[in-house]
């Protein structure tokens, strides 16, 4: 039972950040709220939680990389893919190698296996706490799609790392041509898992639906236990549950672009998996703030084995380690940079020209945070001959000040170095929607047609589905003349269109009050208010 009531109060722990992030003036990351939110939890109640760290790793981190993996934008992953591969490849072998002889040269103490896993797990970025920043600093979409790719990859590359130096730790060795081939089964077979599960559940899903029909939620709950499938089949087949996770989710964007799910279906998923994914990455910060005294007292203990008196030297090690990390990501950018500048040298094409706030942004923008704290979290208790993990209060306790020191950064930097900036808009992507538009309301205007003749036999009235058409094909005709008219006129069309927005949306808010109302006094009943209320909150969904 109390068990269940830290768990209720670290749930409303969670829910009390989204509210008091948007009543602190300064712009403070939420992730750090929570973490203190965490440490007044474990102020208030007498029982912590004990975790496992298998769990943890299976409840937390399947459903986040399959989230991830899903509504990252594919066509910037594409269009940058080499850029992201270098920062998610090669800038999370150059972070395990540099900053994991580093840790070992600070912390002798520390085996080099660990101090090796200690670099790996805070290498992986967070797009998710980048964002958050973002939403007070304007940062450049392309930029923005480039970390979201970095992330979604190195995110996969860290975590495998962090296992083969947890591995190399628990065995004492670690062959490279063993790890080799290892990493090798471990990708394509965990890439393949995800992406076959996916596709197979998709294919079952839709013919059922088809054959049987669909039941109320059953969609979303398979959608949801789809991360899940994937990790545990691909973990027992000895391959990456991780790359299971990712692949199933990118799959599963792809699965989406066939149609077959239904409008209110795919509604009522984005929400659920709007909360899921709110509610996951809270709950991690705030088990960190709960779990945070006990572990600062064990990297106490820690250094204290190593020579070290003073906890002063725990500030120490996580700015040299930050700093390091920052350092790291700076001549990784920059050397990436020049080799984008000399390749285009070598095709003829005109130079780029390198910004060093941009540069400084960049390197700023890798913040650590959930994918970092989740698997740090998994560290094994004790090795397989039983004696306890060397130095785990440590290394989690590194891990965890490496992430509230880079979003501390990034959340102080970022609007110093890009405030002031001009970044111009990507004009291709609005071609790419004017056409869209165009295409579709001319299939709508085709459809409407042939639906008017299928249906006007059936009419009791002749003239009622001309007139319905006449109606409906107006807003289509009013849409393509948008996307057909000259850059000027388009710019009076957008704000006729923001005008008619806001006065719609003052036409449902009075709806849905009327409709209120009238319940409230019983001239309504409970089920058709619902039904009235659901029609205006979808409706609502489009203008907003």
């Amino acid at each position: 039972m109390d068990a269940i009531e830290v768990v209720l109060a670290m749930l409303l722990a969670v829910i009390a950040s989204g509210y008091l992030v948007r009543l602190i003036p300064v712009a403070l990351p939420l992730p750090l709220l929570q973490i203190a939110l965490g440490a007044l939890v474990v102020g208030v109640t007498p029982h912590g939680v004990e975790l496992e760290p298998d769990i943890f790793f299976l409840l937390f981190l399947p459903p986040l990389l399959f989230l991830d993996g899903w509504r990252i934008p594919k066509s910037g992953l594409l269009r940058d893919k080499g850029v992201i591969l270098e920062l998610a490849l090669g800038l999370v072998v150059f972070t395990v190698a540099g900053a994991g002889f580093l840790i070992h040269a600070m912390i002798p103490a520390m085996p080099l296996p660990v101090a090796f896993a200690l670099a790996a797990i805070v290498s992986p970025t967070d797009p998710v706490a980048v964002g958050a920043i973002a939403k007070r600093t304007p940062i450049p979409k392309r930029l923005m799609h480039i970390l979201e790719g970095e992330s979604l990859l190195n995110d996969a590359s860290g975590l495998v790392c962090f296992r083969f130096a947890v591995a190399a730790a628990m065995t004492g060795s670690l062959s490279l041509a063993t790890a080799g081939l290892t990493f090798l089964w471990l990708a394509v077979a965990g890439v393949a898992v995800g992406v076959a599960i996916t596709l197979a559940v998709a294919r079952a899903q839709t013919w059922l639906t088809r054959h049987f029909g669909e039941p109320g939620g059953s969609a979303i709950l398979v959608n949801l236990l789809l991360p899940f499938g994937a990790y545990l089949m691909a973990e027992r087949l000895h391959a990456s549950g991780i790359l299971a996770a990712v692949a199933a989710g990118i799959t599963m964007s792809y699965v989406e672009l066939s149609g077959h799910a239904m409008a209110a279906t795919r509604i009522q998923r984005s929400a659920v998996w709007d909360t899921v994914q709110f509610t996951l990455n809270g709950t991690m910060f705030v088990l960190l703030g709960e779990q945070l005294p006990r572990i600062f007292h064990g990297a106490r203990m820690s250094i204290e084995q190593g020579g070290h008196v003073n906890p002063w030297w725990l500030a120490v090690y996580a700015f040299a380690i930050s700093a390091g990390l920052l350092l790291l990501r700076c001549l990784w950018v920059w050397a990436s940079l020049r080799l984008t500048i000399y390749k285009q040298k070598a095709r003829g094409q005109p130079r780029l020209k390198i910004n060093p706030r941009l540069l400084l942004a960049t390197s700023v923008a890798g913040a650590r945070g959930a994918i970092t704290l989740a698997g740090v979290l998994t560290l094994p208790l004790a090795l397989a001959d039983g004696t306890p993990f060397p130095a785990r209060d440590l290394v989690i306790f590194l891990a965890s000040a490496v992430i509230l020191i880079s979003l501390l950064v990034a959340s102080a930097a970022l609007p110093l170095l890009l405030n002031g900036m001009h970044f111009p808009g990507e004009p291709h992507e609005q071609v790419e929607e004017d056409r869209a538009r165009k295409a579709a309301a001319s299939a709508a205007i085709a459809a409407i047609e042939q639906a008017q003749i299928a249906q006007m036999p059936l009419a009791a009235e002749p003239d009622v589905y001309p007139q319905a058409a006449a109606r409906v094909i107006a807003l289509y005709r009013h849409r393509l003349n948008e996307a057909a008219s000259r850059s000027d006129d388009r710019a009076k069309y957008r704000e006729a269109d923001r005008a008619e927005c806001a006065l719609r949306l003052a036409a449902l808010q009075a709806e849905r009050d009327a409709v209120f109302e009238l319940a409230r006094e019983g001239r309504l009943s409970d089920d058709t208010s619902r039904k009235l209320v659901r029609e205006i909150d979808l409706m609502e969904s489009r203008y907003r």
